[in-house]
């Protein structure tokens, strides 16, 4: 048997090894020629795994050390036969903090010294979303939240239309998948009418998926909308980011909203159980001391102090050129402890 794994995946070097002939290559290599004979193929967003790159394979398993799966063609897998697994709530802790401590540095750089005047809207409440609700509502946050999928689903009035986050919310932070079709089709969610439409929003934030913000139309409405100032993370057309969104963003990073020690080995973790009991393998597989729910209390100041947002901002925003660079040898930080 043999598996290809993509490199940059952490804490998997040497556990594999004693079960299958074992190839770590760079992203940019992982192509069709390279996964021709590959049973098994580990990835992470990078990688388009469609029919371009599997057709002919022997490819039966994929697994991406992610939250999401839009970079894989999900009706091709389940059509040739191919198991697919993905590590959910990996990164969640990580994400909150880092949303968190950005909304910390925003109020610092604004005078603002009072969360309970603040307004904290967020679009999607799965596992990175409801973390930040809770430890935004312990912070002294009010919140709204909009999740039309769990709205549907629990029948709970909680969950808020999206209209009234645009205009009641002084701070909008995105936390869905990104889907293209259906009901809840989330491609450009924050269009130009969202964007345009805002009343009160001073702050915006995406750190989940770049396509959900439509980033040249956030480069057009912030002379005139409310929107003062945008944290992205996650931009569309990586690496090719948009520059005039990075001149102007308070905060903008290499994708890496989720880059934490305790995220990466939670998500190596979740593929080598998957891994270990779709093939009866036994393995070493990593223990996370840190819980995948997050910190049970916070204050700002400790996420303030366990990750500065401006650190990595300057990075990028000095050298655009070096988006991947940055990501790929970013040095994993801790979770809020």
């Amino acid at each position: 048997m043999k598996i290809v794994v993509e490199r940059n995946i952490p804490y998997i070097e040497g556990v594999l090894e004693k079960c299958a002939e074992v190839v770590y290559l760079p992203y940019q290599e992982i192509d069709a020629r390279a996964v021709k004979d590959a049973d098994v193929l580990l990835v992470r967003t990078r990688n388009k795994c469609n029919a371009e790159l599997l057709s002919g394979s022997c490819c039966k398993f994929i697994g991406t050390a992610t939250i999401g799966t839009d970079h894989i063609d999900m009706d091709y897998c389940s059509a040739n036969g191919i198991t697919v697994v993905n590590a959910p709530g990996c990164n969640a802790p990580a994400v909150a903090q880092y949303v968190l401590s950005s909304i910390g540095y925003w109020m610092k750089k604004e005078y603002i010294f009072n969360t309970n005047g603040l307004t904290l809207g967020i679009v999607g409440v799965g596992h990175v979303g409801s973390i930040i609700a809770r430890w935004a509502k312990d912070l002294g946050f009010k919140v709204l939240l909009n999740d039309p999928p769990l709205r549907r689903l629990s029948g709970s009035a909680d969950y808020l239309p999206l209209s009234k986050l645009m205009n009641d919310a002084d701070i909008i932070t995105f936390h869905t998948p990104l889907t293209d079709t259906g009901l809840d089709a989330t491609r450009h969610l924050a269009s130009r009418p969202f964007i345009n439409g805002l009343q009160n929003c001073r702050l915006l934030i995406n750190c989940a998926r770049g396509e959900i913000v439509d980033n040249e139309a956030l480069v057009e409405f912030m002379e005139t909308s409310s929107i003062k100032d945008v944290v992205i993370d996650c931009w569309e057309k990586e690496p090719d980011i948009n520059r005039e969104l990075l001149r102007k963003a308070f905060i903008a990073t290499p994708h890496i909203a989720g880059y934490s020690q305790e995220g990466k080995m939670r998500a190596t973790a979740m593929l080598l159980d998957s891994l270990a009991r779709h093939f009866g393998w036994e393995l070493d597989i990593p223990v996370v001391q840190a819980p995948a729910k997050g910190a049970e209390t916070v204050t700002l100041d400790t996420i303030m102090s366990s990750y500065n947002p401006l650190v990595d901002t300057q990075a990028l925003k000095t050298a655009p050129c070096s988006f991947e660079m940055l990501r790929n040898s970013y040095s994993l930080r801790p979770e809020v402890k």
